[in-house]
């Protein structure tokens, strides 16, 4: 193989640099951060070395995270990597505290965006508004959702779509079945 490769698509290389790149960390301020050579960190992202779980663990942490979006890549079969998501092997993304399980339906985060699906739990709600430097569009597949976007309330529900750009924002599904949604996030967040 050749030293100087590139990550390949679909590679837990390609999704850390895709997730610092996101962060707008370099190489050398995600190494400090880690406190490693930005020698290790290029390898990592170039697929020469591969981290112990223990790295994988504080890179985790620094870049804000679930291991659990680390470890996807194993469960897909090499021919269907980077190009196939199959049900039951999607990542699961972020922490369901507020009643929001979220997985990963992009193969990787090396897209200029990010396929999400979602299912806000019966009574859940968004704890505080959040802000982030996206576009993001959102499609109900079943249930309804309370959504805040900006200074406007809406309420939306199957078949309806739904976007913001950079305003505040925050959900609640204060109905007794549960929302699933379809998120297109840019750039990717995750």
């Amino acid at each position: 193989m050749d030293e100087h490769r590139i990550e390949t698509p679909g590679s837990l290389g390609a999704d850390l640099r895709a997730l610092r790149k996101a962060r707008g960390l370099t190489l050398a301020a995600l190494a400090a951060r880690l406190g490693r050579s930005v020698g290790w960190l290029s390898q990592v992202e170039r697929d020469l070395s591969e981290p112990s779980i223990s790295d994988l663990r504080q890179v985790a942490e620094v870049l804000g995270v679930p291991m659990s979006l680390l470890f996807g890549h194993a469960s897909a079969p090499a021919n269907e990597q980077g190009y196939v998501v199959r049900a039951g092997a999607r990542r699961p993304m972020g922490s369901s505290e507020e009643g929001l399980i979220e997985e990963l339906l992009s193969p990787d985060l090396t897209d200029d965006f990010e396929v999400i699906h979602s299912t806000f739990g019966p009574g859940s709600k968004m704890q505080r508004p959040a802000q982030r430097p996206t576009q993001e569009v959102g499609y109900i597949v079943s249930g309804r959702l309370d959504l805040s976007i900006g200074t406007s309330r809406f309420t939306v529900g199957p078949g309806d779509s739904f976007r913001f750009r950079g305003e505040p924002y925050a959900w609640a599904n204060p109905y007794d079945t549960p929302c699933v949604a379809i998120w297109v996030i840019a750039p990717p967040v995750y």
